[in-house]
């Protein structure tokens, strides 16, 4: 695991689009070194620069691989200095029952096959209905990981699944080294929010830290309760 803390951009949206240089510089003083940046096919020259200026590398990038972007997407994550591009999300109907499933594998299998022949591997990341839905007994997510090739990664979000119901340690220990990337999030669970800084919430952060204990660690905070570059300090803080 890499001990750089990163932090997925989308996080600090409206930050960045008022003063992309300004939030980036203001993230690095904050305690983070990487970012994960959202729509990643968007700019991508750009934002390396304003990146390099602020001393930041890219972890990962979330992409939609499975969409009319993704041949952009690929293109763009070299200049990003990225080989992960993570399908950030997939309806919940993708997830509905066995055979949606097996169909959702198939096509993050296809977009990995793309990407390895660019150098370049995909994942996925979860919210809460893939853990909330049951496919074969178990979690949606789960029955995913049974279908998915070996060469697609996890990207678990630990709020999104402890608000689907699962043992968020339990789960990670049962998805085991396809998990490469966390989401860490806290609050109180629950679809509305809002999320907190990281250890001010319910989500069992320390434990699932230490089931996958091999997973670079990626702070985000869709909705925040209060400011959210302090949110995200105390996060940073909290985490080293």
């Amino acid at each position: 695991m890499s001990t750089v803390l990163a932090v997925q951009l989308y996080t600090v949206r409206d930050r960045l689009a008022a003063d992309r240089p300004g939030t980036l510089r203001a993230l690095a003083d904050a305690g983070y070194g990487a970012v994960e940046p959202f729509q990643a096919h968007r700019d991508p020259h750009a934002l390396r620069a304003d990146l390099d200026a602020a001393g930041l590398s890219v972890c990962s990038a979330h992409a939609d691989v499975l969409g009319a972007d993704a041949d952009a997407a690929f293109a763009a994550a070299p200049v990003l200095g990225t080989d992960t591009l993570i399908q950030a999300y997939l309806p919940p109907e993708r997830f509905a029952d066995a055979d949606a499933v097996a169909d959702t594998a198939r096509r993050l299998g296809a977009a990995a096959v793309r990407a390895a022949d660019l150098g370049l591997r995909v994942g996925y990341h979860n919210h809460h209905w893939e853990v909330a839905t049951r496919v074969d007994g178990r979690t949606a997510l789960e029955a995913l990981a049974d279908r998915l090739a070996p060469e697609v990664l996890l990207e678990v979000d630990l709020y999104w699944a402890a608000t689907g119901g699962a043992d968020v340690p339990a789960l990670l220990g049962r998805l085991g080294d396809r998990v490469r990337y966390l989401h860490v999030k806290d609050g109180p669970a629950t679809v509305e929010g809002p999320m907190t800084a990281v250890g001010a919430g319910i989500v069992p952060i320390g434990a699932a830290l230490a089931a996958a204990p091999g997973a670079r660690r990626i702070v985000e905070l869709d909705h925040c309760a209060g400011d959210v570059l302090e949110a995200l300090r105390a996060s940073a803080a909290v985490l080293r």
